[in-house]
């Protein structure tokens, strides 16, 4: 009903009457005053003259359910959307309605998270209002090993809809980080629910950091991390940049679901940083270094190794060594 009446409002050149308001959405104009009043709770500026109307005069900056829908073009993701203005986890209530039986499709999304996490049991700095933090609720017909390719489908997302909605180059840092500039501006975790062979459900957790400043940034993280407000030089709509990811990710989660991880690898490929560069892998405990080549088939990341040897890497921390150059071979340069 809100969506309704301020579809109404925003329409509309001039004031709308209470009785237009009520013709446009089948209810009373005492229902209407009520949804009225409860869109001013939330934040709306909905200005009343006499004889004349109801006018839209400025909308708050929260990423509410109905704001989101108006703006979506999908078919599964966002139907059901669960709002919180703060929570612990995005991920950990999405895991919780999934084993509810929670459709696919749900997304879950705060203003705030004071548990916010990372790969690795990292934690996500999540302060109010200031960023998108997001999970989306997914139930593919795929096998466990594959569903580390989730990161990666949700990545190009993001990734499309940075680029679209702010106009700022945006990379892939493999397997699950997005950079703007060379500096960490999302991250993705992917918290998986299956049995041996089955699948039951994934969560696909997303942080950008937004409108964010340097100084809101943690200090440890200021040299490595920014926000796409500092990258653009102005303040960003969360609303329609979370919108476009959300079609952004239904339109690479069915292609891959439908046409195969094929069909995204070399659209991801074009969008990989670090590649021709020479990186650090750790994994297992183990540090080594070789050239980033490329993606394999399967959404590894494929690492030349000081012997010649192509490494097929699936699950590590990489990080870029500057200054120490390509050994040999053709790469394309990431940031």
């Amino acid at each position: 009903m809100k969506r309704l009446i301020l579809q109404a409002l925003s329409s509309a050149e001039g004031p709308v009457s209470g009785e237009a308001l009520s013709r446009a959405v089948g209810k009373s104009r005492t229902a209407i005053w009520q949804w009225i009043k409860e869109l001013r709770e939330d934040g709306y500026v909905i200005d009343a003259a006499p004889n004349r109307g109801y006018r839209l005069l400025s909308r708050p900056d929260r990423l509410y359910p109905w704001e989101i829908q108006s703006r979506l073009k999908t078919r599964v993701i966002g139907r059901e959307i669960e709002y919180r203005p703060v929570v612990d986890s995005t991920n950990d209530l999405a895991k919780t309605m999934a084993k509810d039986g929670a459709a696919e499709g749900l997304v879950v999304v705060a203003e705030e998270q004071r548990k916010g996490k990372g790969r690795r049991g990292r934690s996500w700095a999540s302060p109010f209002g200031l960023g998108v933090w997001v999970s989306v609720l997914l139930r593919p017909a795929i096998a466990p090993y594959d569903a580390p390719q989730a990161a990666l489908v949700a990545a190009l997302a993001a990734a499309r809809a940075v680029e679209g909605e702010v106009g700022v180059e945006a990379q892939i840092k493999w397997p699950n980080d997005i950079l703007v500039g060379g500096l960490k501006t999302a991250g993705i975790l992917v918290e998986m629910d299956a049995e041996l062979e089955e699948v039951r459900s994934l969560v696909i957790g997303v942080g950008i950091n937004v409108n964010l400043s340097r100084q809101e940034l943690p200090e440890d993280a200021r040299s490595r991390a920014t926000s796409l407000m500092e990258a653009a030089g102005r303040k960003i709509d969360r609303v329609e940049l979370l919108a476009a990811f959300l079609t952004r990710l239904e339109e690479s989660y069915f292609t891959w679901i439908e046409k195969g991880f094929a069909a995204i690898l070399p659209a991801l490929r074009e969008k990989a940083a670090y590649l021709g560069e020479r990186v650090e892998v750790i994994e297992a405990g183990r540090r080594w270094q070789g050239i980033a080549r490329d993606l394999g088939d399967d959404g590894a990341l494929l690492v030349e190794d000081d012997s010649g040897q192509l490494v097929a890497v699936y699950a590590a921390e990489v990080s870029l060594r500057p200054g120490q150059g390509a050994r040999s071979g053709q790469g394309r340069a990431g940031a």
